[in-house]
């Protein structure tokens, strides 16, 4: 493969940076007192829950996440970081990747109204994709370090 400045797996790794800093952001934005003591996350996802088209979303959510918005509050917000911290360092990366997909996957469910998000959630989804399959931890991670995967 040719490529400019860095080698193709050098670029993957680039690129499996990129998703965990754009992760790491997602952690670093929210609002932490209003999510972790007011709710203001999980009440904004089941209002967004509520008015969704699809009955599976809907008990989905009213089932795994009503019952429990601050455990859910919790695992959201420290997902997105680890996420982050694990994409950068690249420490269990392929678990990263996959885990990210899936996160992507339920957000770009959730919002399936809100166009704007939906670009978001497709581009890290696609990136966690070629990350994984171009094995971006090839390169620049601690699991090439620790000879894993």
């Amino acid at each position: 493969m040719d490529a400019i400045g860095l080698d193709g797996a050098q670029w993957l790794a680039v690129l499996r940076i990129g998703l965990g800093l754009w992760w790491l952001e997602s952690w670093r934005h929210k609002d932490k007192k209003a999510w972790f003591e007011r709710g203001s996350g999980i009440a904004w996802a089941a209002d967004v829950a509520a008015q969704h088209r699809w009955t599976a979303v809907r008990a989905g959510f009213d089932t795994v996440v009503r019952p429990h918005p601050k455990l859910m509050a919790y695992v959201v917000a420290y997902a997105e970081l680890a996420l982050g911290l694990g994409l950068i360092s690249g420490f269990l990366t392929p678990v990263a990747l996959i885990g990210g997909l899936l996160l992507n996957a339920l957000y770009f469910v959730l919002m399936i109204h809100d166009w704007a998000e939906q670009g978001q959630n497709s581009m890290m989804a696609l990136i966690s994709a070629v990350g994984f399959f171009g094995m971006s931890w090839q390169t620049w991670s601690l699991d090439a370090a620790l000879g894993w995967f």
